[in-house]
């Protein structure tokens, strides 16, 4: 069975819409199944919103998608999963909580670039939950 983890969406756009090299581990291990990512509904919410930003249309338009094309990927990828209950910790940006929360429910991995859930990373650890900038394989769930 693959190990799980959970995804924020910023790492999503590098993922699916800026083809970023740091993702493209994580992206394999995505399409092997090696991975399974955890998300709630809500997260898609969350990414359909954020593919309408104005400074992501350019990036869009730049590889040829649509916002149909990224969220396509979300559901292909991620295992849709009952929101968390609180967790004992809070981020100062409200919007990366349920982040937060699905991973210390599920005592998995989270790989963010907000700095908001990065500068908790030791309060995470302490939940049993490895937050990181990109997936590598000190990351990668057991």
């Amino acid at each position: 069975m693959a190990s799980c983890i959970v995804i924020d969406t910023n790492i999503v756009l590098d993922l699916f819409v800026f083809d970023d090299a740091a993702a493209k581990p994580l992206r394999a291990a995505l399409e092997a199944g090696e991975v399974s990512w955890l998300a709630t509904a809500a997260m898609r919410i969350e990414l359909a919103r954020v593919l309408g930003y104005p400074q992501i249309a350019p990036r869009l338009a730049f590889y040829g998608l649509a916002d149909a094309d990224v969220l396509a990927q979300f559901d292909r990828h991620a295992r849709l999963v009952e929101p968390a209950p609180k967790a004992p910790v809070t981020c100062a940006d409200p919007d990366d909580q349920g982040f937060i929360d699905l991973a210390v429910a599920h005592r998995v991995p989270l790989l963010s670039k907000d700095r908001a859930v990065l500068t908790m990373k030791r309060r995470l650890e302490r939940l049993g939950v490895v937050a990181a900038s990109c997936f590598t394989p000190a990351v990668q769930p057991a």
